[in-house]
């Protein structure tokens, strides 16, 4: 069985025809639909194939992940060094724009989604207008989000935060505004270059910003004095680093010659049925973050608040580090599904998605038997209380299974966001999380008093349901009708080609 045809024929980029696929894609999809090949060994074969590209992508983004939430963590670890006062603001800034965080990150989803499934379909040019029209949408988006940063002192005091602490807060979120306009660039060209399978410059990038962000932030805090907004002035220069990195790697290197032929006219079409495209994959990103955050809030509330947000906070922490690596299949089998989609691979994008999840369900395993283990001693890293570290023991067994749906829901989500299932997703986060889940939270920790572990379990239904849910969405799709869908969106999409059929 030859998996690569030995040809010299030319696409109309000039390519040769090997060049369309890696030897990688052309083997899964042949693999799997070698009728000559014993079904096992094609399951052997396809598994070797796809566990290999999985991985090649997984890893660099687990690495992009980590290293951005180190960016923040590490702010708020040099403000805390100034005083609790300093910590504070700096928490709460960086708490309050995570709205924007997850605005943006979800928006540019949907880039993920059109440059996935152009660059598996080959329609390389239409990958630079892609990225250049979210770019522009993702920054009028962001023109507002200025004004509520600005304001951001009496909306502070608004909620009831100290003066001082609203005070130093706001000058705090001041200084971070710039960084609303690097996340708009940023995630966009993130997702250009994960749909092209280029994922490790963005690791390398974002790693050398990071070391730069705790280097700069050492000089203006003990050496220049700049205290609280010497923090925020280097975490947004610290964005616009990995931003300016990438733009220069992106419009000078050949790896991209074709995906990338400079500033376009066409890109200013369209935008805001691009809009409402993206508006989608926002919604679906940020009421997934805001869940586990009203799990946080509503812990202030119980009976003993100082022990239960101690204590939750301690199994968020472990939950997000876990939280990363699923975030990373996320964004793997992502564009692997939408690649496969593009390229007219059907049995190939139903293969990565199973693959993917089998996997990711695996190593949440893997860590939730570990952290069982050790559940007596894991909270002595982050705390010396005796009480907390034993409400922290008696939580793991909830915290035990949230990794674990956590290493099957996220994947499936990327799964949706590489078929484009964006808008259905958010529908169902909303009746899963804030129809169900919540307010059976809210019932069995305060009604039947159950307190954080009756709050958890509510939460718990409604992932439970949530990933029941896209399990079953996920098994009954045929792919071949979604291979047809990715065809008409590109048609849809690619402004070329409706001028041409006019």
């Amino acid at each position: 069985m030859a998996i690569l045809n030995d040809t010299t024929e030319t696409t109309d980029l000039g390519l040769p025809l090997v060049e369309r696929k890696t030897p990688a894609d052309v083997g899964l999809e042949t693999v799997l639909t070698e009728s000559n090949i014993p079904y096992r060994s094609r399951l052997y074969l396809g598994a070797c194939i796809e566990m290999k590209l999985l991985f090649r992508l997984a890893l660099p983004a687990i690495l992009v992940y980590l290293v951005n939430s180190g960016m923040n963590i590490s702010a708020r670890i040099f403000a805390g060094h100034l005083g609790s006062q300093e910590l504070a603001a700096a928490s709460i800034g960086n708490s309050c724009f995570s709205l924007v965080y997850g605005l943006m990150l979800g928006m540019g989803s949907a880039v993920e989604t059109l440059c996935g499934q152009a660059y598996g379909a080959h329609r390389y040019d239409m990958l630079g207008v892609y990225l250049q029209r979210a770019t522009i949408v993702l920054a009028l988006v962001g023109l507002p989000m200025t004004i509520l940063y600005t304001f951001s002192y009496p909306i502070l005091l608004l909620l009831g935060e100290p003066k001082m602490v609203s005070c130093m807060g706001s000058l705090y979120i001041a200084g971070l505004i710039p960084q609303i306009f690097a996340y708009a660039v940023n995630f966009t060209a993130q997702k250009f270059l994960q749909a092209q399978s280029v994922v490790v410059p963005s690791a390398y990038i974002s790693t050398a910003a990071l070391l730069l962000q705790i280097s700069l932030t050492w000089i203006t805090v003990y050496v220049m004095g700049l205290g609280l907004m010497g923090i925020a002035y280097v975490l947004t220069i610290s964005w616009w680093v990995i931003v300016v990195a990438q733009t220069v790697y992106i419009t000078n290197s050949p790896r991209f010659r074709h995906t990338w032929t400079g500033l376009s006219w066409r890109s200013v079409q369209g935008l805001w049925s691009f809009f409402k495209l993206s508006a989608g994959s926002a919604v679906m990103i940020c009421l997934e973050m805001w869940y586990s955050q009203i799990l946080v809030l509503l812990a202030g509330l119980l009976r003993d608040p100082a022990l239960s947000l101690d204590s939750l906070s301690i199994c968020m922490s472990i939950s997000a580090l876990s939280f990363m690596v699923s975030v990373g299949f996320n964004a793997a089998v992502s564009v692997r599904t939408s690649n496969e989609l593009g390229a007219g691979n059907a049995k190939a994008a139903l293969f990565s998605t199973w693959t993917a999840t089998s996997v990711s369900f695996v190593i949440s395993v893997a860590e939730a038997l570990a952290m069982i283990a050790s559940r007596d001693h894991i909270s002595y890293i982050f705390t010396a209380d005796a009480d907390v570290a034993k409400a922290v023991s008696d939580l793991c067994p909830f915290l035990a299974v949230t990794i674990i749906l956590n290493g099957i829901q996220p994947v499936l989500s990327g799964v949706a966001v590489g078929c484009g299932w964006q808008t259905y997703v958010a529908y169902v986060n909303v009746g899963c999380y804030y129809i169900v889940g919540i307010p059976i939270g809210c019932i069995l920790g305060f009604t039947f008093d159950f307190q954080a572990k009756g709050i958890w379990t509510g939460m718990i239904g409604g992932t439970l349901m949530q990933t029941l849910i896209l399990l079953y969405v996920t098994y009954r799709t045929d792919w071949d009708k979604e291979v047809e869908k990715a065809r008409k969106r590109l048609d849809m999409w690619d402004d070329k080609k409706k001028s041409l059929q006019k």
